[in-house]
């Protein structure tokens, strides 16, 4: 397991986080590998689902040996976030800003990711001690905001979540986003339930290239 600086360091290399949701255990190493292969190095697992323990090691060993980090998303509350770490998970994301989560996360060195919308949240999640702010719903108040956020705070990690596509990808790291969280956008569900490998890569590299060209302006 790499250390929380270089978790942190490997998904802003990477600009992507792609989220891996309702996806079968039977099916979640081979999907994992199709999309690493896409060339996307940070992968979350969500934790709103049975199993979700053993779907992380089951990615972290498909993986092993490769530059890929592997997180858990959804995470509400301390419980939670202990059983993540315990199954593996690197980093941590929720969907709202509990203080008791990232202290919890903080505790055995793994990278936390709090949501926020409101400058308050931002504040209060930097204070209890968050390596990165997850922006969520993204487009609920778009690129804008990214910068609105980081104004008050400086160089605080923003990872818009929610929304995000291959079309708008640019406006949010044109704003000042360090990364970028994706789920169908990225992770072709379609292509998923019929076990088409080629397809879920295809998918994974346009978005990919959407981010590394949004990067590159």
């Amino acid at each position: 397991m790499a250390n929380a600086s270089g978790v942190r360091e490997r998904i802003v290399d990477g600009g992507v986080i792609a989220i891996l949701r309702g996806i079968d255990e039977e099916r979640i190493a081979s999907v994992a590998r199709a999309i690493h292969e896409a060339g996307v190095t940070a992968l979350e697992v969500t934790a709103d689902g049975e199993r979700t323990g053993a779907k992380i090691a089951a990615v972290d060993r498909e993986l092993a040996g490769t530059d890929a980090v592997v997180g858990a998303g959804t995470v509400l509350d301390p419980a939670a976030a202990q059983s993540v770490v315990d199954a593996g998970a690197e980093f941590v994301l929720a969907p709202d800003c509990n203080p008791a989560v990232i202290r919890a996360c903080n505790r055995r060195g793994v990278v936390s990711i709090p949501g926020v919308m409101t400058p308050s949240e931002a504040v209060a999640a930097v204070e209890a001690g968050a390596d990165m702010l997850k922006l969520f719903p993204a487009t609920t108040v778009g690129p804008g905001h990214v910068g609105a956020l980081r104004g008050p705070l400086g160089d605080v990690d923003v990872v818009p979540t929610g929304g995000v596509s291959p079309e708008n990808v640019g406006d949010f790291f044109a704003a000042g986003a360090v990364a970028v969280g994706a789920g169908s956008a990225i992770v072709d569900g379609d292509a998923v339930a019929a076990g088409d490998a080629e397809q879920i890569r295809e998918t994974a590299a346009a978005f990919v290239d959407a981010v590394e060209s949004a990067r590159t302006v």
